[in-house]
């Protein structure tokens, strides 16, 4: 058995919106949902959509999904991409599905001559940091935003291709 990602088709929405309530669920967020699921189709399928995802498959069923949109450093000159939200059900946890969306962003960010790679952790998800930290992402002390750029961004971004 093996991780396929996928982007996202129309199809999806229903399932993308129960993963991120499943996400919220897991952050201790789920208060903060007020989004419906016709807001997240609308977001990522309706006209000139600026919000994209990404689907992990194990044996073709969903198991985790990465929510991102572009940014822009002024200071670089050039678009990122910033990472929404990355989640992997519980039970497909450990089997690389987190590593193949992050490398697939990252491979995404070294084909188009992006700058950056960012997204945030909370500070209580020692996990998910010590992961990040795993694939060569600072996590930055006063804004627990993490960052992949130059040669860590081109060297996991690399990776998509073996």
């Amino acid at each position: 058995m093996s991780v396929i990602v996928r982007s996202a088709v129309p199809s999806d929405a229903a399932l993308i919106f129960d993963l991120v309530r499943e996400l919220a669920e897991y952050e201790k967020l789920s208060h903060a949902v007020d989004a419906t699921p016709d807001m997240i189709a609308n977001a990522l399928f309706g006209e000139a959509p600026r919000l994209f995802c990404d689907i992990a498959e194990w044996d073709g069923k969903a198991a985790g999904l990465a929510i991102w949109f572009l940014n822009f450093s002024t200071f670089r000159g050039r678009h990122g991409i910033y990472l929404e939200d990355l989640f992997v059900r519980p039970h497909y946890r450990g089997k690389g599905l987190g590593k193949a969306l992050m490398t697939r962003l990252a491979a995404r960010c070294v084909e188009l001559g992006y700058a950056r790679f960012e997204w945030s952790v909370l500070d209580w998800n020692a996990p998910s940091i010590a992961f990040y930290q795993s694939i060569g992402a600072d996590v930055l002390p006063d804004w627990k935003i993490c960052r992949m750029s130059g040669d860590a961004l081109s060297a996991f971004g690399g990776e998509a291709k073996r």
